[in-house]
């Protein structure tokens, strides 16, 4: 594993790498190459922002993810949202409105805040808030979508707003993927990547890891079969067990450092690719990001959270600011108290020690 592994500076590299990849292309996709070279520039600006801001004392993560919806139209085995809570069956009461989350996104701006990933249960049910999304060009949002629900107003929304980049949800192959998540999907998730292919729009993949997955997932065939239709970005996520019965699932010190390796490897051997691993690329960096250290979470009912996996909350965005948020005294008190360093197992530290994250909650 890399050691003085920097994320921040190792997306910076690669969206600069896009940059260039994409400029070389110009008289095939000019709208791409300005986009890009266009982000590049408000990327570094948003850096000096969110440096300036730490000499004030505040700490911005670059990063933000936010859960806009808790509706899905798949049941996704092992689905860690559906177990707790997050993503449910019935209609949304209470989640944020499209203007509400507006609000948010200039307040990151403002901020300094460079990548938001948007994420749900499935994020396109929410059509207008990623319509709003598509409106704030110094952010890049990653949007994070099993790949079904995909229609010809989308596709001209993605063209029209390069800073909205879809994050396919894909387990590797055909039977793997629709064993998790349902017969049919994988053929819809290859349909709709040939057809952002056609139209030389960028994408990226998100791939949950477990051990019986690891090695069709990293294994150079698959990774260059994306990479071959216009992927630029994968992210490994190792895989969260929602219960005792899946935790044969999780992938444990062997396999995450198998799964390290070979994505080091790939990306001295190939820099067009951006290549992404949770909790690894963590770990090499000195512990978990989550609780504002890199980046947190907001529910879709508002609830500043440390990460997704981790369900607890103190602030409500409803209530106050992005500013006020960050400074929450749950995420605080996780960052000092030291409940996000430390070896653990699984995908998650917090998630591994989330009855003490729970007592902390109460006890504030």
């Amino acid at each position: 594993m890399q050691s003085n592994f920097d994320l921040q500076k190792h997306i910076e590299s690669g969206v600069e790498k896009i940059v260039a990849d994409t400029i070389k292309a110009t008289l095939k996709d000019p709208k791409e190459s300005a986009f890009m070279a266009k982000f590049a520039a408000a990327s570094r600006k948003a850096s000096k922002r969110r440096m300036a801001l730490e000499d004030e004392g505040l700490h911005v993560p670059a990063f933000l993810i936010a859960s806009i919806t808790s509706s899905c139209n798949l049941h996704c085995a092992g689905c860690y949202s559906r177990c707790t809570g997050g993503t449910k069956d019935t209609e949304p009461t209470e989640q944020l409105s499209a203007d509400e989350w507006l609000r948010i996104f200039r307040e990151a701006d403002d901020l300094g805040v460079s990548f938001i990933m948007l994420a749900g249960g499935e994020p396109m049910l929410r059509r207008k808030v990623v319509e709003e999304a598509g409106k704030m060009s110094n952010i890049i949002f990653p949007v994070f979508t099993n790949g079904t629900y995909m229609d010809e107003e989308y596709f001209k929304l993605f063209d029209r707003c390069r800073n909205l980049i879809p994050v396919f949800s894909i387990e590797g192959g055909k039977m793997a993927t629709d064993v998790r998540r349902g017969a049919g999907v994988y053929d819809r998730i290859m349909q709709n990547i040939d057809r952002f292919s056609d139209r030389s729009l960028i994408f990226g993949a998100s791939i949950t890891v477990t051990k019986d997955n690891l090695e069709e997932v990293t294994a150079p065939e698959f990774i260059d079969k994306l990479a071959a239709k216009g992927c630029k970005l994968m992210i490994y996520i190792e895989y969260v067990p929602v219960d005792e019965s899946t935790e044969h699932l999780a992938p444990e010190d062997e396999e995450r450092a198998r799964l390290a390796e070979r994505i080091d490897s790939y990306r001295t051997a190939n820099d067009s690719l951006l290549l992404l691993s949770f909790p690894g690329d963590e770990l090499a960096m000195g512990g978990c990001m989550a609780a504002g250290r890199e980046f947190f979470h907001i529910n879709s009912n508002g609830g500043a959270e440390p990460c997704p996996f981790s369900p607890y909350s103190d602030t409500n965005i409803k209530e106050t600011s992005l500013r006020e948020a960050i400074k929450s005294n749950l995420f605080t008190k996780l960052r000092e108290e030291g409940l996000i360093s430390g070896e653990h197992k699984g995908g998650c530290v917090l998630y591994e020690k989330r009855s003490k994250v729970a007592a902390m909650l109460q006890s504030h």
